[in-house]
């Protein structure tokens, strides 16, 4: 094998057919007319009303969330996904409390903000039921921290399953949904979560801006926390978030149709060089690529002189619209650090299956890495089972789980931003 080592099995999210994304964009805009006249939606208010204790335009986009998810409530934060995760772990948690997450390596901004909490992380395997429900049982937890994206590249646990696990326990649950929602059918907060936490920036919004969604007492502690003027989300954040909404679910769906398009050409052979591909949730939902040639490590750089981005802004931010070539996460690396060298991740972005495959077949000669002999035999790409790339389906099945990176690597970890 390349290398020395393959891609594991992985078992991606279920998508959202564009269909059922036009749907939801219809959805979303019935609960904007719900809460907002039409007048109001150019005209977003400032300042720390006295009733309550944000601008009117905020409070009301805030309420467009909540409907939308169908949520008791729902608050918006700054900080992006980080600050959303950080207000919500901060409403529930005391000090020292013991938590529960998955084994797996924790993402780096969410790592400081167990570490400055000072909450007691406890591991347990999620992909064992088994293992879960002891730890459930144990009676050592109040509460449950998920992450819906993958944190590991074998991860396969169901998201439901294990939100419904820790309910029966009488353990409530904050999950971590960035990368997922409204590219997934439905988010944590849907599932049964008491929170789902995640960055409006990821969603095309501004920068900064964070949601939380969930039940009634977690938001007014979120609030509550939340008192000052300075720490608000304005009026014109909040419609220029919920504005940039609006446009999500079709694009994200877009983008998984040319994912799994992307993942079926390599798989048959259309580029040299590329000797393994799996469609995986890895931040965002993408295509790794495992190389015969060991250049892993230089093809971002010469992938963007033909037009791709070679590092992510806030990997899925209104910035990035080329297609993404880059490198594994410093923490997916921790877990396998022999993919180093010879596997890629791949992120359409906003491009078709055309551009990405022509940019790849294009660097990778450009490295000389198109005509390579390895123990995988004659060049041309196979899965880890020998019988092509797993994971590639129509869009809208669930194909099993998805590699997690959580978050890029050192030089360039854009955290939960």
């Amino acid at each position: 094998m390349t290398g020395g080592h393959g891609l594991p099995r992985t078992a991606p999210l279920a998508t959202v057919s564009v269909p059922d994304a036009i749907a939801a964009q219809f959805r979303l805009l019935e609960c904007v007319a719900a809460h907002f006249e039409g007048q109001e939606l150019f005209a977003p208010d400032v300042g720390v009303l006295p009733e309550l204790g944000r601008p009117r335009s905020t409070a009301q986009a805030e309420a467009v969330l909540a409907d939308f998810f169908g949520a008791e409530d729902a608050a918006l934060v700054q900080g992006a996904g980080t600050g959303a995760i950080r207000a919500a772990l901060t409403a529930v948690l005391s000090d020292g409390e013991p938590l529960l997450i998955h084994r797996a390596p924790v993402y780096r901004t969410t790592g400081v903000t167990l570490r400055g909490l000072g909450a007691r992380p406890a591991e347990a395997d999620f992909n064992s039921a088994a293992e879960l429900r002891a730890a459930l049982a144990s009676g050592r937890f109040r509460w449950a921290y998920v992450q819906h994206a993958r944190q590991r590249l074998a991860d396969s646990y169901d998201l439901g399953e294990v939100l419904a696990a820790c309910r029966a326990a009488g353990v409530r649950t904050v999950v971590d949904d960035n990368y997922a929602v409204l590219r997934a059918p439905a988010c944590g907060v849907q599932l049964g979560a008491e929170a789902s936490c995640f960055s409006l920036f990821k969603l095309h919004g501004p920068e900064g801006v964070g949601a939380v969604v969930g039940t009634r007492d977690v938001i007014a502690r979120v609030r509550a926390d939340n008192y000052s003027g300075g720490g608000q989300v304005q009026g014109p954040q909040a419609l220029d978030a919920l504005r940039a909404l609006t446009h999500v679910p079709v694009l994200w769906a877009v983008q998984s149709a040319v994912v799994t398009e992307v993942a079926e050409r390599l798989s048959a052979g259309e580029v040299a060089g590329v000797a393994e591909v799996r469609i995986a949730n890895v931040q965002d939902r993408c295509v790794l690529v495992r190389l015969r040639a060991p250049v892993a490590r230089q093809l971002p750089a010469v992938a963007a002189r033909f037009g791709a981005a070679p590092y992510p802004v806030g990997s899925a931010s209104r910035y990035e619209i080329a297609p993404l070539f880059y490198r594994m996460s410093s923490s997916a690396l921790a877990d396998a650090p022999g993919l180093a060298d010879h596997t890629v991740r791949i992120n359409p972005m906003r491009a078709g299956a055309d551009l990405v495959v022509t940019i790849l077949r294009r660097a990778l000669d450009a490295l000389g890495a198109t005509d390579v002999d390895t123990p995988d035999g004659p060049a041309g790409p196979r899965g880890g089972d020998g019988t092509g790339a797993t994971g590639a389906t129509r869009t809208g099945e669930a194909t099993g789980a998805g590699a997690g990176f959580d978050g890029p690597s050192a030089a360039l970890d854009e955290g939960e931003a």
